[in-house]
């Protein structure tokens, strides 16, 4: 496990990626990580969710549908909070 506590930017000013870090902390750190950096899920950072979904579509079906392990969000959360949090990951980690 990395010990990279601290997110890649500053995402205060962009409501959108404000949500999606909420979120992500809420519901995506404990398996990829505080800042992305993977542990019982895979890495997202450093591009990583970029390289794997160029685009965005498959990565808010991804977070939306589920994918081997990870359980499928709709009906968690909002399709407004799924692609804020696609996005955090994408720009921000």
């Amino acid at each position: 496990a990395c010990a990279d506590s601290d997110p890649g930017i500053d995402v205060s000013g962009d409501p959108e990626l404000e949500l999606g870090q909420d979120v992500y902390s809420e519901n995506c750190a404990r398996c990829h990580g505080t800042a992305g950096g993977g542990g019982v899920g895979p890495k997202l950072s450093e591009g990583a969710v970029v390289e794997a979904y160029p685009d965005i579509e498959d990565h808010v079906e991804v977070i939306t549908e589920g994918r081997g392990t990870m359980p499928a969000f709709e009906g968690t959360l909002e399709p407004d909070e799924i692609r804020a949090v696609a996005r955090y990951e994408r720009e921000a980690l």
